[in-house]
């Protein structure tokens, strides 16, 4: 029985395809192991974003490679974006490897696994699937790729020139794929795609990501439905209904708005300015709801006082949850050319000050929490404390609940417990089991 590993890099879109690829090896005889020095496969799915996530990926590659000195029948094979968007330079400069795949269905790798033909890749990639199995996650939770491709054209990401136009699946064949995964007990169910407003433009040429949610709603058994990647300038008042009207839909707002100063969003090509986008939060605070959002700095031309601005209004809009990434200069990108280009010392500079201001709005709204009681998903134990999320957490990025009085009781991961907020840090809670 042939053994195989797999590398998850970038991503949660990736890890969506890899519990698919997963699945559909394992369905063809293949064992998993999680233990790579004892693999005959080493699968890398690796991230082609910016500059940070390509030296990951090559990294990676490297590193796993070298585990082929005391395993001579390694086969060490990326995958995925970085080698859709690089694949003759890495086949050129990276003979350690023994396979190379682009951006393909995971059905169509395993195909060419059994087939050895272990390089292969096209020029439009295959970001969508038909697909009836997958691997049952370890967590509790799941990656759910509704769509893929994007067709926004923001002057500063790369991603449509190797991931193609937006495709949607259908709501039949998603809604089958999340009752498979209830059903099998996991608890939260997380919809990604490049961009979730773009899901059903091209099949149902609407936005259908309210239909998709009012049909998902319907599944019997208790779980979460959060929904990422909500582009700022296509979220319609129609998605923020059905999020605030669908019970098992969390009220939690992924809404990457990158800047604030109006002449950087119309350099990026992004359409609603400031003003716009305080009244979109303004409607989607209507009801209460937590809001994620995700900054740049450095983008070229960025003044001081652009930078400024952006500090100020994260102070003024309070965002619950934020994350912030520098500027990368990619090729066949708008802003690859631009003149103005920011020393990546200030764009360090900015973005800590960013994030020191944000840490400290995050500790105010933390503590807001103390008293109240809030429901948790249960996932792990750490040295006698319990470890869980509430609907203000996605998982790997946002924070968690540390449940350190719970009686005697022996609590079960994947449950949903009520929690009263005892004790609060810069971006976790802590509390009691509510008896």
């Amino acid at each position: 029985m042939k053994k195989f590993h797999i590398v998850k890099l970038g991503c949660p879109k990736n890890d969506a395809d890899m519990e698919i690829f997963k699945g559909l090896l394992q369905s063809k005889g293949y064992k998993y192991v999680s233990n790579p020095q004892i693999a005959d496969y080493i699968f890398i799915d690796t991230c082609g974003f910016i500059e940070e996530a390509k030296k990951e990926s090559i990294e990676a590659i490297f590193e796993y490679a070298s585990l082929k000195d005391n395993n001579k029948n390694l086969k060490v094979i990326p995958i995925g974006c970085l080698t859709q968007r690089y694949f003759d330079d890495i086949l050129k400069d990276i003979p350690e490897i023994d396979g190379l795949y682009g951006v393909l269905s995971p059905k169509t790798i395993v195909e060419k696994i059994e087939n050895g033909e272990y390089f292969f890749k096209r020029e439009i990639p295959e970001t969508l699937y038909d697909c009836k199995i997958r691997a049952i996650p370890d967590s509790h939770y799941a990656y759910v790729k509704i769509g893929d491709g994007c067709s926004r054209n923001c002057a500063f990401c790369s991603i449509p020139t190797f991931k193609g136009k937006p495709k949607s699946r259908s709501i039949e064949e998603i809604n089958e794929e999340v009752e498979f995964l209830v059903s099998k007990g996991v608890k939260e169910i997380i919809l990604v795609s490049q961009d979730n407003t773009l899901y059903g433009i091209d099949n149902y040429q609407k936005q259908a990501l309210p239909d998709l949610l009012d049909k998902l709603n319907t599944i019997k058994g208790k779980f979460w439905i959060r929904v990422m990647y909500l582009h700022p300038d296509f979220l319609s008042e129609d998605i923020i209904e059905s999020i605030h009207r669908n019970e098992k839909v969390l009220n939690y707002f992924d809404v990457p708005i990158q800047h604030i100063s109006d002449k950087i969003l119309q350099s990026m090509g992004r359409h609603k300015k400031r003003n716009e986008l305080i009244k979109l939060f303004e409607k989607i605070r209507k009801e209460p709801s937590v809001i994620r959002t995700t900054l740049m700095v450095g983008f070229p031309g960025e003044k001081t006082e652009d930078f400024e601005e952006l500090v100020d209004f994260v102070k003024e809009i309070k965002f619950e949850r934020m994350g912030s990434f520098k500027f990368s200069k990619e090729e066949n990108t708008k802003s690859f050319t631009l003149p103005e280009q920011i020393d990546e010392q200030i764009k360090k500079q900015r973005q800590n000050e960013l994030m020191t201001v944000q840490s400290e709005i995050s500790k105010n709204i933390m503590e807001k929490y103390i008293g109240e009681t809030l429901e948790v998903l249960l996932e792990e134990k750490e040295d006698n404390v319990y470890v869980g999320r509430s609907y203000l957490d996605a998982p790997e990025i946002d924070g968690n609940v540390y449940i350190k009085n719970f009686g005697d009781k022996e609590l079960t991961f994947g449950n949903f417990v009520k929690v009263t907020i005892t004790g609060s840090y810069e971006y976790d809670l802590e509390g009691a089991i509510v008896e």
